[in-house]
């Protein structure tokens, strides 16, 4: 069964457990004209709390990297292609997750890569102003038939950098992107200007709360200055006909095999990482990253995508 209540502007949806994720035509008409629908309690605190413990193990972050913001501060983040058999993998595969994003997108998808954005007390950077697809474009994708989920692991709020959303901006197309930091930036003039027509939301999750948003939401995250974390996982996927048309640093079409609901907490699977293919940020030329305690220098100039 599936709530709708509102708080101030933003619609939000609340996920009963142990039911069935149904996305009624009003939830497929607000993703089209927002670009997002916001779930509350999307998965339960047992859940989130396990797959905390089973980061905290170290197996998948010790694959992580650090993201400068070109503001002085990294954030730390781990990206993995295929989703495999362990506890996050099932995450990426369960019905809850998969099973809507293909009524959102509208057919068949796959896992185009997971990933966990970790920003750490007092020094977790930002994201700039960004569409995924200003990213994801040069990786040989030509359509914008892509969405990720946001499922906060820890409190995420305006006191430690949360995410924040253009209300409408996937409707303005991809948008020229230029390098920031470590990252990619929406350009600023057009930025700017849609900032003037488009809602700014604060996305505030508390754990387990999760965000479907299309690829060409523009959307951003402050620096975490608070003295607490703020770590949220990413599942993307894409539609298996907009197979990229040349090989990348993520995944091709490849068939995703859905576990249901109730199977994630039977999983108590966190060391076979087997098949997950984490991602080596040096053949990511869309970044420059560093191995976490690395340094890296964020006015080194960007090379040119090959993807």
């Amino acid at each position: 069964m599936l709530l709708m209540f509102y708080v101030g502007k933003i619609k939000e949806y609340k996920y009963t457990p142990g039911e069935r994720f149904e996305v009624t035509p009003e939830m497929k008409n607000e993703f089209d004209r927002d670009g997002f629908i916001l779930v509350r309690g999307l998965f339960t605190k047992e859940e989130i709390d396990k797959l905390y413990k089973g980061l905290q193990l170290g197996n998948i972050i010790k694959h992580a990297f650090n993201l400068p913001d070109g503001e002085k501060m990294n954030s730390k983040m781990v990206v993995w292609n295929h989703p495999g058999n362990d506890y996050t993998g099932r995450l990426g595969r369960c019905r809850r997750l998969v099973d809507t994003t293909e009524k959102l997108l509208g057919g068949e998808v796959y896992h185009y890569h997971t990933k966990v954005n970790m920003k750490e007390p007092h020094t977790g950077g930002a994201f700039q102003w960004h569409q995924d697809y200003g990213y994801w474009y040069k990786n040989a994708l030509l359509f914008p038939d892509l969405l990720s989920v946001m499922v906060a692991i820890h409190r995420s709020d305006k006191g430690n950098g949360c995410l924040k959303v253009l209300r409408g901006s996937h409707k303005l197309g991809r948008i020229d992107h230029i390098r920031m930091g470590g990252q990619n930036g929406a350009e600023p003039e057009r930025l700017a200007e849609a900032k003037k027509i488009l809602e700014e939301i604060y996305v505030e999750l508390d754990p387990g709360d999760g965000i479907f948003f299309h690829c060409n939401v523009l959307h951003s995250s402050a620096q975490n200055h608070s003295d607490r974390k703020r770590w949220v996982i990413i599942p993307c996927y894409n539609k298996m006909d907009n197979d990229p048309y040349a090989d990348h640093h993520h995944a091709r079409a490849t068939k995703l095999h859905k576990v249901e609901d109730e199977d994630l907490i039977k999983c108590n699977e966190f060391d076979d990482l087997t098949g997950k293919w984490f991602m080596d940020p040096s053949i990511d030329k869309t970044i420059i990253a560093s191995k976490v305690n690395e340094n890296v220098d964020s006015s080194e100039e960007a090379p040119v995508n090959n993807a």
